[in-house]
């Protein structure tokens, strides 16, 4: 049966926790507002939303060639988690070093560069949507549109509280990373748990 519970926590960590989507953002939100910084996240939703589908298809095909895969891939998975909750917990919640573009064309080109976003949209496929959704296009047409979407409901949050996000990272830095680095460890082990 679909863990429901453990793919929306991933998710929503995942695309909840800063990176560059999220911290540009924030920036271009603290320069511009919250209107002036729309282009740069409806470039951040088409971008995103084409690699989504890409990476769909590309896990959807190498599942069904190469089912060995699965284990390692989670592995690989959940290692890459648990280094970003080691990361997150570390991390100083400094965010005043980043630059930020604030074009349509810069946020959507940005996500075909984006590591975060690739891991976010395998893991997705690999450990919780192919090995119960596998071979169903509607279902994973579905799924990568709703990854899609959350995505873009962290960039609106960072973009509408970034001023309010700043405060609280700086003021609340290791509470706000320890509680990040434990959903996240929480994500990595349950990869394993089905």
């Amino acid at each position: 049966m679909f863990n429901w519970f453990s793919f929306l926590t991933y998710a929503f960590t995942t695309a909840f926790t800063p990176g560059p989507n999220n911290i540009m953002s924030m920036t271009n939100a603290g320069r511009r507002g919250f209107r002036g910084a729309m282009p740069f996240n409806f470039g951040i939703l088409a971008g995103f939303t084409i690699v989504m589908f890409l990476c769909t298809i590309f896990c959807s095909a190498l599942s069904a060639w190469v089912p060995r895969i699965k284990m390692p891939m989670l592995a690989a998975g959940a290692v890459y988690m648990l280094y970003l909750a080691w990361e997150t917990f570390r991390g100083s919640g400094d965010l005043g070093g980043h630059a930020a573009k604030d074009g349509f064309f810069t946020a959507l080109t940005l996500q075909f560069i984006n590591p975060k976003l690739y891991l976010y949209c395998i893991m997705s496929m690999e450990a919780y949507i192919l090995p119960f959704y596998q071979g169903r296009p509607g279902a994973l047409i579905f799924f990568a549109l709703l990854l899609s979407a959350i995505g873009f409901a962290a960039t609106l949050a960072w973009t509408a509280f970034g001023s309010a996000f700043r405060r609280l990272f700086e003021h609340h830095a290791k509470l706000v990373n320890t509680v990040m680095a434990l959903l996240l460890v929480y994500c990595a082990a349950s990869l394993f748990m089905s």
